[in-house]
């Protein structure tokens, strides 16, 4: 097949499948489907209480709201897929459903940065800005910022599969238990230098854009704690960032430690899948936990949400 062009419409394509021992499938399975649904509620738990309770009607919390969004749909793309080629041993996909998976992760990816920003710039605001706040946060600002953030990564990445899409196929094995742009361009012929190009690009524009904002707000917010006397306000202005910058921290160590594991010939292939899908795995379990234990209101609402129900049931 290295030299026809394949109907990339009904085409099916093989997945490298991870080596699992004898015995340890359905422990594989359940305790990746324990993974899941664990990461899917209280991710729905967050959607759920920035919703419907009031009190977190706030800019904040409008664009927190993205964040829990985009964890479901990251670690949806990719962890019931595989935990299906687990226990069923498929290990196919059609190619229109692979594209959709790599697009999907992708968006996930560049969406974590953009969300990290935003919520950045809203705390930059917050605290160094107090009395201009409400009016430079309006309504309209935060919607304007949290299309900005979709639109921008919409188009990045869409940027980036439509020129993939239009390569012919010449192979049918892809080198990875799951689809993202890299493996699907392993998959043709042609010269894929204009598509790595672009990769390269939009990474790097992604990653540009929210360091800068993140590292300037974090600075600002830094030299606005030390010129204040106040203790509570400057316990207060560390407690809203910390949530946010251990995200942005666990997002990049793991995203970094994915990177360099496809660098290294001596790395195992299996270590390297398990890598590639952590990126995917670990946010969307923290974030929620990060997010509920240490942002106070957020914590308050879920005790009294749950105190409530227990209440009505007694």
């Amino acid at each position: 097949m290295e030299n026809t062009s394949l109907n990339s419409l009904s085409l099916q394509l093989s997945l490298d499948p991870f080596y699992i021992p004898p015995g340890a499938k359905y422990p594989i399975f359940f305790l990746g489907l324990i993974i899941y649904f664990f990461s899917v509620f209280c991710n729905l738990t967050l959607l759920a209480l920035i919703s419907v309770q009031k009190n977190l009607h706030k800019p904040m919390y409008f664009i927190l709201f993205s964040l829990p969004l985009n964890d479901v749909i990251g670690i949806t793309a990719m962890l019931p897929k595989v935990l299906s080629d687990v226990v069923m041993e498929t290990n196919q996909v059609y190619y229109p459903l692979c594209v959709l998976q790599g697009f999907l992760l992708h968006m996930y990816g560049g969406g974590v940065l953009f969300i990290l920003a935003a919520m950045a710039f809203d705390r930059y605001v917050a605290i160094c800005l107090p009395l201009q706040y409400n009016s430079v946060m309006s309504p309209r600002m935060v919607g304007f910022i949290i299309c900005l953030v979709w639109g921008l990564d919409f188009a990045l990445i869409v940027s980036l599969f439509s020129l993939q899409t239009k390569l012919p196929l010449c192979r049918s094995s892809l080198v990875n238990v799951f689809c993202d742009n890299p493996s699907l361009l392993k998959l043709t012929c042609d010269n894929t230098t204009i598509n790595n190009i672009i990769g390269l690009f939009n990474t790097a524009v992604m990653q540009i854009i929210s360091v800068s904002v993140q590292v300037f707000s974090y600075v600002k917010i830094l030299i606005a704690c030390l010129a204040t006397r106040k203790s509570d306000a400057k316990s207060k202005a560390v407690n809203t960032c910390v949530a946010q910058l251990v995200i942005f921290i666990i997002f990049e160590i793991v995203g970094t430690f994915t990177i360099l594991s496809h660098r290294f010939q001596n790395i195992s292939s299996d270590l390297q899948k398990i890598m590639g899908m952590l990126i995917f795995l670990v946010p969307p379990l923290l974030n929620p936990i990060v997010y509920g234990l240490n942002t106070s209101e957020i914590r308050n609402s879920f005790l009294k949400v749950f105190q409530t129900k227990v209440s009505v049931k007694f």
